[in-house]
C-alpha cells in the first residue's frame, strides 16, 4: 500500500455529474446546482473562436477588459480555468507549511481542501491564524453581510499584517453594490466568476482582483493557457452584457421570495437569503428526503459535507419548475 502521499478529501459539489447508472437517463430538474435561472441573452459566436493558435497566456486583453468594468488596473487582475484554480493558486502564493488559515464553518468546501493542498491548516477560530477565507453571499446560506461591515474586516485585517481571501461569486445575483472589488488593500483578495450569474458551469472562468505582488504571484503559479479560447471569448462577451444581471436578480428575488413563502407555510424553518438558492431545515433526515425527491425526478442538494446534515439547499428555478418542486415535496414531507 503507498502512503507516502497526502490525502485530501476531495469536496462534494452539486449537479448531476456524481449520479450514477440509471438516474442519468431519467428526466430530472435539477435543483441542486445554484445556478441563475434568468441568464443573460446575447449573440456569442462559439464558431469564430481561434483554436488553431495558443491563447496569449498573459491575457492581457482581457485583463484590460475585465479592469475598465473594475475599475482596477490590468496589473491588479488575474485569470483562472474557473473559481477554483484560483483559490488553489492562492493559497499555493499565499501560505506557508503550517500556517493556521481561517476557514468559518458553513461555507464553500473548497477553501480548506485549497488550505490543505497547500501544506496549511484550515481552523474555525481566529486567533494566530495569518488568513481567512470570507464567502460573501455565503455558500449555502445565501446570507450577505454589509459592505460597510467588510471594509471593516478589510480594516482588521490590513492592521494585523494578515491576508483576507473574500469570495464573491454569487454578488452578482445578490446586490453588485455590495462588492468590495473597487477597494485596494495589500491585504485583500477578492475573488468573482461568471459561472453562476451566467449560468455556463461549463466555461469555465474566474477572475480575481488585487495588489499586483499577489496577483503576480498567482499569475506564476497558474498553468500556463489555463483559460481556454472559448472561455476567453465568451468572457469578453459576457462582460460587455453584465448591466443585464438587473433584470436576473429582479425575477429571482420574485421567484425566491414565492419559495420561501410556500416552504413556511409548510412548516419548514428556511434561512433568508439574498440569492439565488435557499437553505431550509429538512422535517426527515436530510439525505432521505433527497432520495425521495429524486425519485420524483428532482435533485436537491443535502448539505452534510457543509456540516449540516439536517439541511438542504435547493436553487431558485423558473415559476413552473418550482411549482414541480413544491409538489413533489409535498409527497414527501411527513403528515
Amino acid at each position: 500500500m503507498c502512503v507516502r502521499f497526502r490525502r485530501i478529501k476531495k469536496t462534494e459539489h452539486g449537479g448531476r455529474t456524481h449520479l450514477v447508472s440509471g438516474s442519468t437517463d431519467a428526466v430530472i430538474i435539477d435543483f441542486s446546482e445554484n445556478l441563475n435561472p434568468f441568464p443573460p441573452s446575447f449573440s456569442w459566436n462559439s464558431g469564430g473562436v481561434l483554436v488553431s493558435s495558443y491563447p496569449d497566456n498573459r491575457y492581457a486583453t482581457l485583463k484590460e477588459h475585465i479592469a475598465r468594468v473594475e475599475g482596477r488596473r490590468p496589473d491588479e487582475i488575474c485569470v483562472g480555468n474557473g473559481s477554483v484554480e484560483i483559490i488553489r493558486s492562492f493559497c499555493l502564493a499565499a501560505l506557508k507549511q503550517g500556517d493556521s488559515v481561517l476557514v468559518p464553518p458553513h461555507t464553500f468546501g473548497e477553501y480548506a481542501v485549497s488550505v490543505e493542498c497547500a501544506g496549511a491548516i484550515p481552523v474555525a477560530r481566529q486567533d494566530g491564524c495569518t488568513a481567512e477565507f470570507f464567502c460573501n453571499p455565503n455558500n449555502p446560506t445565501g446570507s450577505l453581510v454589509p459592505k460597510n461591515t467588510v471594509l471593516e474586516k478589510i480594516r482588521e485585517h490590513e492592521d494585523a499584517g494578515t491576508e483576507l481571501f473574500i469570495d464573491e461569486a454569487f454578488i452578482d445575483l445578490a446586490d453588485p453594490a455590495e462588492s468590495v472589488t473597487g477597494v485596494r488593500s495589500d491585504n485583500t483578495f477578492v475573488l468573482r466568476s461568471l459561472t453562476k450569474a451566467f449560468s455556463i458551469p461549463g466555461i469555465r472562468f474566474g477572475w480575481g482582483v488585487g495588489c499586483p505582488e499577489l496577483v503576480a504571484a498567482i499569475e506564476a503559479i497558474r498553468p500556463p493557457w489555463s483559460v481556454n479560447a472559448y472561455a476567453e471569448s465568451y468572457a469578453h462577451a459576457a462582460f460587455d452584457n453584465v448591466y443585464q444581471m438587473e433584470a436576473s436578480r429582479n425575477r429571482i428575488a420574485e421567484e425566491r421570495l414565492f419559495l420561501a413563502g410556500e416552504l413556511t407555510m409548510r412548516g419548514l424553518s428556511v434561512c433568508p437569503s439574498v440569492v439565488n438558492f435557499l437553505l431550509f431545515r429538512s422535517p426527515v433526515r436530510a439525505s432521505d428526503l433527497k432520495e425521495m425527491l429524486l425519485s420524483h425526478g428532482i435533485l436537491v442538494r443535502d448539505c452534510a459535507s457543509f456540516g449540516l446534515p439536517e439541511y438542504v439547499r435547493i436553487a431558485v428555478r423558473t415559476h413552473d419548475e418550482n411549482r414541480i418542486f413544491l409538489e413533489a415535496l409535498d409527497t414527501c414531507l411527513p403528515l
